[in-house]
């Protein structure tokens, strides 16, 4: 993708191994990082429910020093007058250093960089991507396994519509990762996202004892044109579990609702909760990143 990260993040498809290497580098000291983005403003444009994400960039831009406008209703707002997504960026933009924006259109993220003077961070957009999170996802598996190659992933749940798999099995595609899909047939990964050699599975069963990784999503009932019932097998148990590798990590982007059972999380191998931290240090990396690099190379 043409459009260089550092100046709005579209995409997973923007980054390259040696770029996010740098990033989980700078993920690794973010814990100690200085306040150096003081008399910054990020602003939390978000059309859609959040928690984590918006508090997480939250917390990520507090911890740096830099300061928040939070929009998490915005049909509080003029878009209630009709305003459109544009103009609501634009004027945005004016008060702001970077933008965080969530949408429900797929193309919602292009848009708002067609029109924006600071830079745009996709906080997922409709069925399309959500690169921050899959990158704090790689990150979460590069955290607990120390490596992102050999290994094999499963991806189960809501393939369909779960853009955080769609951006993180992109992203698997840089390593030497064997990928797995588990999903009812009806949500399915889209054939975009397939490659020669993945394996496809309608149920956990015998998929879990080579697995690496178990990336869990809830199935997103809110994207469903009509209501439609799923299969509760479609949850990780104390069975499974029993049957997976002793060193098998198990993430979730959360929320989770009934996927998986409050009564694993005592189980050493479920990392869903360190992984929030470690969103929490990936997401103060790239705004280190997007606010202070290219200032830096300004005055070189």
């Amino acid at each position: 993708m043409g459009l260089d990260w550092r100046k709005s993040i579209v995409s997973v498809d923007q980054f390259t191994p040696e770029s996010i290497a740098e990033i989980f580098q700078l993920a690794d000291k973010a814990p100690h990082a200085p306040k150096v983005l003081a008399g910054k403003i990020l602003t939390n444009l978000f059309y859609e429910p959040s928690t984590r994400t918006s508090s997480s960039f939250h917390a990520a831009m507090s911890k740096l020093g830099g300061d928040v406008i939070p929009i998490n209703e915005v049909h509080y707002s003029s878009v209630s007058k009709g305003e459109t997504l544009e103009d609501t960026v634009r004027t945005l933009a004016c008060y702001s250093d970077v933008i965080v924006l969530r949408h429900g259109s797929d193309d919602a993220t292009e848009r708002a960089v067609s029109v924006s003077e600071v830079p745009i961070i996709n906080a997922g957009n409709g069925r399309g991507e959500h690169p921050t999170q899959a990158l704090l996802d790689l990150y979460s598996i590069y955290c607990e396994h120390g490596r992102l190659d050999n290994l094999t992933v499963t991806l189960m749940g809501d393939l369909k519509n779960g853009r955080t798999v769609h951006s993180l099995s992109k992203l698997l595609r840089m390593y030497d990762c064997k990928v797995q899909f588990v999903s009812p047939a009806s949500l399915s990964i889209p054939k975009k996202y397939l490659h020669p050699g993945d394996r496809v599975y309608n149920e956990l069963g015998d998929a879990i004892t080579n697995t690496d990784v178990l990336y869990i999503t809830r199935i997103q009932e809110e994207r469903f044109f009509r209501p439609m019932e799923v299969d509760i097998s479609y949850m990780v148990t104390s069975s499974d579990m029993g049957r997976a590798k002793s060193d098998m990590v198990l993430l979730h982007p959360l929320p989770r609702v009934g996927e998986i059972p409050e009564e694993i999380d005592s189980d050493p191998r479920a990392a869903y909760f360190r992984q929030v931290k470690y969103g929490l240090y990936l997401r103060m990396a790239l705004l280190l990143e997007i606010l202070i690099l290219p200032e830096m190379l300004d005055r070189t």
